[in-house]
């Protein structure tokens, strides 16, 4: 399996402004500096990475600043992190518009992948239908991604109604869409990632490996946190999977850098076994 690292621990992640007033145009981004965390990412010894939508459309009219400092650092983009409601049916269109940009962006420069997160929670909590709109939403994102020649997935996350192991069930079986699991927020949303991955082997698609704290709710690097991750490779395997595993982390009171060379550390220990 090859490793990739994703850009978000380079400055956080939060959605573009121009979202607030404008749906088609709310994208996830992370404000670090872009160039700067593919060469960490790459000196850290990673094969490849993962961007959000939001980050490729910063350098939609300069390509070339971009796939240059890809073909510097070495790393392959495998991949582009989107999302959106689902569950509302007057903003639907639009947000299909933004995905089909993410998935056009995620194409223009070089990735196969296309994830996507989902699914507004309500403040009096879910309809009775949400959790089928969100899978609508989701396989009309495949076909969008299809059409486009991306594989795609659906990343359960914490925030959305797939935090709880009824919702994500729900979200899942009523939609075909490939599975990335995220460890992490499966395990703070109540699931067991190894329970999740058996279940939906035959869909897995992409990963995420994040590793979590029980005791301060922090996502940590790998090996410090609480997961895991042994019996978490195990399920991957058995699925036949064996392609790109991204380590995420979402925050990092220290240097990324580090971080990102303390995951792959542990995992090259693991991989070995």
């Amino acid at each position: 399996m090859k490793l990739g690292y994703s850009t978000i621990t380079w400055g956080g992640v939060v959605g573009h402004p121009g979202g607030v007033t404008s749906i088609k145009d709310l994208f996830y981004m992370t404000h670090g500096d872009t160039a700067a965390a593919l060469t960490d990412i790459a000196e850290a010894g990673y094969q490849g990475t993962e961007l959000f939508d939001g980050n490729l459309a910063e350098f939609e009219n300069e390509p070339e600043v971009l796939l240059t400092a890809l073909r510097e650092s070495g790393l392959e983009l495998v991949s582009v992190y989107t999302g959106a409601n689902f569950i509302y049916d007057e903003i639907l269109d639009d947000e299909l518009f933004k995905i089909e940009r993410a998935a056009l962006l995620a194409k223009k420069f070089g990735a196969s992948r296309l994830v996507v997160g989902g699914g507004a929670k309500r403040p009096d909590g879910p309809k009775p239908d949400d959790f089928k709109k969100v899978g609508r939403g989701l396989d009309m994102t495949a076909d969008i991604a299809r059409t486009h020649g991306l594989e795609s997935s659906y990343h359960p996350h914490l925030g959305t109604i797939s935090e709880t192991l009824s919702g994500f069930h729900q979200i899942m079986d009523s939609c075909s869409i490939g599975f990335c699991p995220d460890t992490a927020h499966l395990v703070a949303s109540g699931i067991d990632p190894v329970e999740a991955i058996e279940r939906y082997g035959d869909r897995l698609q992409h990963v995420h490996l994040k590793d979590l704290s029980q005791k301060t709710g922090q996502f940590t690097p790998l090996g410090e946190g609480d997961i895991d991750f042994p019996s978490v490779l195990e399920a991957i395997r058995a699925t036949n999977y064996n392609s790109w595993l991204m380590v995420e982390l979402d925050s990092f009171e220290g240097d990324p850098k580090t971080a990102a060379i303390t995951s792959k550390r542990y995992l090259e220990v693991l991989l070995a076994k």
